[in-house]
């Protein structure tokens, strides 16, 4: 299966199992981010990319863009976090053709807001051979010009289906988060070669598409 077939069964057995009513929010939301035009602010190919430093879920220790792309050419994985099963399905595929991309001389991080402790969580859970960087209030993804922050009525929403993101994204609860704790990448994929400049960008303000990891590895 390819990941977009694995990402579409998702789909389907969420239809069959959530609310309609909450079904149709979810559908709402997604046009709404859609028609804020975020996908044409998305930092495109030929553009220089954004350097950073990152602390890495697993060891605490700082990731340097610049030390990674001496190494290699760079793909970046930004996704939502460990509370949504694409972002998961997605970074598992990741995983399965980690060794390939290896053999390319690539190298892959995975990119979030949410914190340390629940990268940690996620590298161990689904035995990660990449590392997983956190971004707190996803202020690289805003250099990337994929980040945005969840409106107020899809908080409440979240809520109601026990998401709870600003204890993922900085372990505060709903009563304390600021307005940061609420930020979010859109799940996107970035191919940086060694100078800098980005050779691929593609992301998606449906959280239920993503790009084909199979067909990034043709680029490398």
């Amino acid at each position: 299966m390819s990941l977009q077939d694995e990402l579409d069964a998702i789909t389907a057995r969420t239809r069959t199992l959530v609310q309609p009513e909450r079904l149709a929010f979810s559908e709402q939301a997604t046009a709404a981010l859609f028609e804020s035009g975020i996908e044409d602010r998305i930092l495109g190919a030929g553009a220089l990319a954004p350097e950073f430093t990152l602390e890495d879920g697993a060891t605490g220790k700082l990731v340097r863009s610049a030390d990674l792309l001496a190494l290699g050419p760079l793909v970046v994985n930004f996704f939502r976090g460990r509370w949504c099963p694409y972002c998961v399905t997605e970074l598992e595929t990741w995983r399965d053709i980690y060794p390939e991309l290896r053999a390319r001389g690539a190298l892959l991080v995975g990119i979030s807001p949410q914190t340390r402790r629940q990268n940690d969580f996620a590298v161990q859970q689904h035995k990660l051979p990449f590392p997983l960087l956190s971004d707190p209030g996803a202020a690289l993804a805003e250099q990337f010009g994929i980040a945005y922050s969840v409106p107020i009525d899809a908080r409440a929403y979240y809520r109601s289906i026990l998401v709870n993101i600003p204890f993922n994204n900085a372990g505060r609860s709903y009563d304390t988060a600021c307005e940061a704790d609420w930020r979010l990448p859109l799940p996107a994929v970035f191919v940086i070669r060694q100078d800098g400049t980005i050779a691929f960008a593609e992301a998606h303000a449906d959280s239920r598409v993503r790009p084909e990891p199979t067909e990034i590895l043709a680029l490398l």
